[in-house]
């Protein structure tokens, strides 16, 4: 297939990349700097000049493609104040591509997070969230639920539930809560650390990517996880051990000081079950779990560069 993918130079969508040039598909990837584009380039795949603004751009490359794969969403804008301005521009892109979809029956498939858990670990058929004008988290959600109802429209549509992807290299969360702790001299959890993160390691997220456009039914709400709940008091252990600093808790007041934007991650229980993807997709992920691979110690090497 031809894929058109946006994000193809980010963290799970570089992962992706290799993963279906792999497989034999050829892929356009949208840059929105030279940088991403050499990146692009490096990979072997061809790149696209434009951002998420560039409307008709993505209904060019949607029209011209065999199947679409969103992975792109602003998240230096959203951490930094700006969640609903990123959230905002991803409703439409997706609206574009959805649009230029419509009635082709091919695969699209975007990126969206695992919800805050309600007691057990989520289930694929779980926490959608329906209706426009909404903020925050809630309102990327309800993107994802949009996207679902394309399969009512003749498009393949399906939604990734990503929860922490780690592995190497990793830039995101679980890289700044080490160096959070690097920072305050202490690895800290919110309250007693019993709220879970779920995960999946980067390579076993990539191949779920290349499972679903290739056979995942319209509709699909695919949980890209590996370790379903993963208390964030046992990170936190790790994490001081190779750091060699104390493990404490944070009271949830003192949270936002101590961690900064991450203070509502750390805190919040995202457990999530893939039991159904599994069966679906003949999904077994085959990487180290998530204190497996953080104790191989590659976050602890050096700090990360500003």
């Amino acid at each position: 297939m031809r894929v058109f993918i946006t994000g193809g130079s980010g963290w799970i969508g570089a992962a992706a990349v290799t993963e279906l040039l792999a497989a034999g598909h050829r892929l356009t990837g949208l840059a929105r700097s030279d940088a991403a584009a050499a990146r692009l380039d490096a990979a072997g795949v061809q790149a696209r000049r434009g951002s998420l603004a560039d409307l008709d751009v993505l209904r060019e490359e949607a029209q011209a493609a065999d199947a679409v794969v969103h992975l792109a969403f602003d998240h230096g804008i959203a951490f930094t104040g700006g969640f609903d301005d990123a959230v905002a521009a991803d409703r439409a892109a997706v609206e574009a591509l959805g649009e230029a979809l419509g009635g082709t029956g091919k695969p699209f498939a975007i990126a969206s997070g695992v919800p805050v858990s309600d007691g057990g670990p989520t289930r694929e058929d779980e926490g959608h969230v329906s209706g426009t004008g909404l903020t925050g988290p809630a309102g990327r959600y309800a993107i994802a639920d949009a996207a679902l109802g394309l399969a009512d429209r003749g498009v393949r549509s399906m939604v990734f539930r990503f929860p922490i992807v780690y592995g190497e290299g990793d830039p995101g969360f679980t890289a700044t809560m080490v160096d959070i702790a690097r920072e305050r001299g202490v690895a800290g959890y919110v309250g007693d650390g019993a709220n879970r993160w779920s995960g999946v390691h980067r390579a076993d997220a990539a191949v779920l990517v290349r499972l679903a456009i290739e056979r995942a039914p319209a509709g699909s709400t695919l949980h890209v996880v590996g370790d379903e709940g993963v208390p964030v008091r046992d990170l936190a252990a790790v994490i001081g051990r190779h750091l060699g600093v104390p493990t404490a808790s944070i009271a949830p007041e003192d949270a936002p000081a101590h961690f900064g934007w991450l203070a509502q991650f750390v805190a919040a229980d995202r457990a999530a079950s893939s039991e159904r993807t599994r069966a679906l997709l003949d999904w077994t992920p085959t990487r180290p779990g998530f204190l497996d691979d953080l104790d191989k110690g590659h976050y602890f090497r050096a700090p990360r560069p500003d």
